[in-house]
């Protein structure tokens, strides 16, 4: 008769070894992956909580995962870079900063160094004079003082800022721009969603005035904000027509493409008659041009 197999049994007072896969609890965030993954830099945070011989001492969920009390959302970069020691981000990506501390705090010199030159340079925009203007600023003493001292790069703000009017133009200034809806649809019992599932009462525009007036020109309705001056922001701007294509479409001509988007929905009433029940839901899409 075959001897059971007493490996992963643990002895008295001692805690069990680590499993080739683990469960982790980072921040709220459930992650699946390898032992060999969390060792994969033995000097690591994690290769030094996961490099021991026993488990005993980390703290666990009460499901009982290994718990880490940092950002869930970015974990997934710090573990892609313990994979294969290389640094891989989407585009756009706005994190940078925080990112950098999570793989301070998780002792990954070699990816703080990837990370640390793009993080010089944004911070290097406001030395050069071209930084967006915020939303309530205004040019005080201090400002015309740099902008005069400066020259040469204050006039190339000032050529880049009036060459952004033509769509085609090399002069296009970077920035976003937000499409958002509301809509509504009808599920019936057997899960069929009506037709009219794609109609769009009203296309909201928000971002900076210029830029919107730019891509939308006569189809922007400005009635709901009007005298708004071209370097401030507004949310409060919609189109003169109801087609989604068609909003993505002048985008697409001026250049911008689409990084992001979100959609939440709820449930209205039901038909008394019929049970079908009514969602309202609200979209957003987030584009961005360089």
């Amino acid at each position: 008769m075959a001897l059971p197999d007493n490996s992963s049994v643990a002895m008295p007072g001692e805690e069990l070894s680590f499993p080739d896969i683990v469960e982790l609890n980072v921040g709220g965030q459930v992650y699946i992956t390898r032992y060999s993954t969390l060792t994969s830099v033995p000097d690591s945070l994690l290769g030094e909580m996961f490099g021991r011989k026993s488990s005993k001492g980390l703290a666990r969920d009460t499901k009982g995962r290994f718990f880490v009390d940092r950002d869930g959302f970015l974990f997934r970069y710090i573990l892609d870079y313990m994979r294969d020691q290389m640094l891989v981000l989407p585009d756009h990506f706005p994190e940078r900063g925080r990112l950098q501390r999570e793989a301070e705090f998780f002792q990954l010199p070699e990816l703080v160094k990837l990370l640390a030159p793009k993080i010089s340079k944004q911070n290097s925009l406001g030395d050069d004079g071209c930084q967006s203007d915020p939303e309530d600023s205004s040019p005080n003493a201090d400002t015309l003082r740099n902008f005069s001292t400066l020259g040469g790069t204050a006039a190339a703000c000032a050529g880049l800022a009036s060459g952004a009017g033509g769509v085609g133009g090399e002069g296009r200034r970077s920035g976003f721009i937000t499409i958002g809806y509301r809509g509504s649809y009808t599920l019936g019992r057997d899960s069929q969603t009506d037709a009219k599932f794609r109609r769009v009462a009203r296309i909201m525009v928000c971002g900076k005035t210029s830029l919107a007036k730019e891509v939308f020109g006569d189809t922007l309705n400005e009635s709901r904000d009007p005298d708004r001056p071209p370097e401030r922001y507004t949310s409060r701007y919609y189109l003169k027509f109801t087609f989604l294509e068609q909003a993505f479409d002048r985008l697409a001509d001026a250049g911008f493409h689409m990084v992001a988007c979100n959609s939440t929905g709820t449930c209205a009433f039901a038909h008394e008659q019929t049970d079908d029940k009514i969602w309202t839901s609200y979209t957003e899409y987030v584009f961005y041009r360089e």
